[in-house]
């Protein structure tokens, strides 16, 4: 049942008596009331703004293999909303009927339903009939539907037609099996998670995000967790104890997932990705710069302490080492999950979409809490761990120390290579592990070593070689950091030719434009969201976009790339045009430019997997 708003009311109010006005005074001569508003405004083209509803939407019905076929075609800068229609028979005793079919169609946000699907140029309804009692062919049918004009503004009242077929009724069984465009294509992965939460029970809900969380534990955009919380956990000295490691990885953890939850609500609610706005070069070098001092702190080379006079009165009131205190350690949470992981994975994708349709912010930040303490259940077994099994003094604590020093170093290098040029990362990367080799005595002589000190050198030796090849690699103009010497023997036009081509485009506007080029062209597209700040975006560009399938499935599709790097204005409207909060997010559209959305892609997909599914969202 549509909701009306005093503003609505006051529309459709104003559109009825304009309507009676024109149809008591238009001409004799004047076959439609709508062509009088010609005449209003001045010649300003009033005519172009307000259409006959017939004539914004013009309806043709027919029946084919027991189904009664709705189509219309949609006058430009008209909508229909597709949760408007409807097809029933009029002597519903008689005649049973299946379940509606409806093509997919557009997501929009609209001034007074909020996130809803609309169709744009055309749209097709099908409805099987499985039985009629009366033994009669031509059959009586309403058909209800609603739209609105983009151009002047106005919202058309629901308009129902009656219809007579000449059907033929076939089996439910039959039915089941016709062409159903939204019933055979797959669900994308963040809808089933977003219709889940609608559809499950809570605490299965729960249950389910937690253990999305786990599986996301591991991932790029997580795992630089473990090295920060670890460092801070050995940053405690010789005293720490199993007790105190998990008071302090249970505080990051919790500070980490109220502020995910909290910023994926207020996502999901507003349209504003909080944590895309931390990823400027500003914050990221200043917040790597953080990781360098507090590196250099583990080597031993200075002491990082609170002023004494902040550090004697919380010494007062709690047992906090140095280093460390549970506030100190809270806010390095909350960084960490604005900056060191911002990321949008299928789960989190869901969630946003439940809380913006519903508006349930509740189940949606339950469901979001659920899943930032499943990525932060490992990283407390590890910190607990890790205040069990340190060594409790002696040259053993400083060795471990030195070794999370140089795990927060790459940390620092890690946040550094969202900003930098990936040859000058990979140099970065080749300079720590030179002289970390150094450092674990691999040009020393091991005569009188002992075994430990052989095995330390032996390592020291390969994270030598490795360091020098990445710096070669670096020289060469290579960017691949697990591939350092790719590419040297071929000639830069075959390199470059390892990568899709995509055309870039900016805002709604430039993707409007090359939508209506590739559908001129009779192209399928791909729109591929990507910044340089997304570590996922950057797995897609080396692992996926590069694979010979990949690049065989897409050889005859336009692609397009829309680098959302700045999240500026023109970024966020592109992101609300689909209902997203940021990268990575890729798209489909058939050769007519209508949408695929249920072969979106949100999160990285591997190059197999996401063959066959580029080959079935384009067949």
């Amino acid at each position: 049942m549509m909701i009306l708003t005093p503003t609505r009311w006051f529309k459709h109010l104003s559109y009825l008596i304009l309507i009676l006005s024109l149809g008591l005074f238009h001409t004799a001569n004047a076959s439609n009331p709508f062509e009088s508003l010609s005449d209003l405004g001045g010649g300003g083209g009033g005519a172009d703004e307000i259409l006959d509803p017939d004539d914004a939407f013009q309806l043709t019905t027919t029946s084919k293999n027991g189904q009664v076929i709705a189509d219309w075609v949609i006058a430009d800068g008209h909508y229909m909303y597709r949760d408007k229609i409807k097809i029933t028979p009029v002597d519903a005793a008689n005649v049973s009927t299946g379940q509606i079919s409806l093509d997919e169609g557009e997501l929009k946000h609209d001034e007074y339903f909020g996130d809803i699907y609309v169709y744009h140029h055309q749209a097709t309804a099908r409805l099987p009939v499985t039985e009629i009692k009366n033994g009669a062919q031509t059959i009586d049918f309403k058909v209800k539907y609603q739209g609105c004009s983009e151009i002047s503004g106005i919202c058309y009242p629901p308009i129902t037609k009656t219809v007579s077929i000449n059907i033929s009724p076939i089996s439910a069984a039959a039915a089941s099996t016709l062409d159903q465009p939204s019933a055979n294509e797959p669900m994308s992965e963040q809808d089933q998670i977003a219709a889940s939460l609608s559809s499950g029970s809570a605490i299965t809900t729960i249950v389910a995000f937690f253990g999305f969380g786990l599986l996301l534990a591991f991932t790029p955009c997580v795992f630089p967790m473990i090295p920060i919380l670890s460092s801070i956990i050995v940053g405690q000295g010789k005293d720490i104890t199993t007790q105190k490691a998990f008071s302090l990885s249970l505080v990051y953890v919790l500070a980490m997932a109220i502020t995910y939850t909290a910023a994926g609500v207020l996502a999901g609610m507003f349209g504003e990705n909080i944590q895309a706005a931390f990823q400027n070069p500003w914050i990221l070098s200043t917040f790597a710069l953080v990781f360098v001092l507090l590196a250099f702190s583990m080597f031993g080379f200075y002491d990082i302490q609170m002023p004494n006079f902040i550090q004697s009165k919380l010494t007062e009131t709690s047992n906090k080492q140095q280093g460390g205190t549970l506030t100190g350690v809270a806010v390095m949470g909350f960084l960490s999950a604005l900056i060191v992981g911002p990321c949008v994975a299928a789960p989190l994708a869901g969630a946003l979409i439940y809380i913006g349709q519903t508006g349930d912010a509740v189940l949606g930040g339950v469901a979001l809490f659920a899943l930032s303490m499943g990525m932060g259940a490992p990283l407390i077994a590890i910190g607990t761990s890790a205040g069990k099994l340190l060594p409790r003094a002696g040259t053993w604590m400083d060795a471990v120390k030195a070794v999370f020093g140089v795990m927060m170093l790459g940390v620092a290098i890690w946040m550094l290579e969202r900003i930098i040029p990936e040859s000058i990362a990979m140099l970065l990367w080749a300079i720590l592990f030179i002289v970390s080799a150094i450092y674990m005595g691999a040009l020393e002589s091991s005569a009188d070593a002992s075994g430990w000190k052989k095995l330390w050198k032996g390592l020291g030796i390969i994270l030598l070689i490795y360091g020098a090849l990445l710096m070669i690699g670096a020289a060469a103009g290579n960017k691949d950091m697990f591939q350092p010497l790719k590419g040297l023997g071929s000639s830069s036009h075959q390199a470059q030719e390892q990568h899709l081509a995509f055309k870039q485009i900016k805002g709604i506007d430039g993707l409007n434009k090359a939508l209506a080029s590739a559908k001129a062209a009779n192209k399928a597209v791909m729109l591929d969201f990507y910044a340089d700040w997304c570590v996922s975006c950057k797995e897609m560009e080396k692992y996926t976009f590069t694979d010979t399938n990949v690049q065989n499935a897409l050889k005859n599709t336009v692609l397009l790339q829309a680098d959302v790097t700045p999240n500026d204005d023109q970024d966020k409207a592109l992101y609300k045009q689909f209902g997203i909060i940021g990268p990575p997010a890729i798209i489909f559209y058939d050769n007519q430019g209508n949408e695929k959305r249920n072969y979106r892609v949100v999160g990285y997909m591997p190059a197999e997997k996401f063959a066959a599914h580029v080959k079935q969202a384009l067949n």
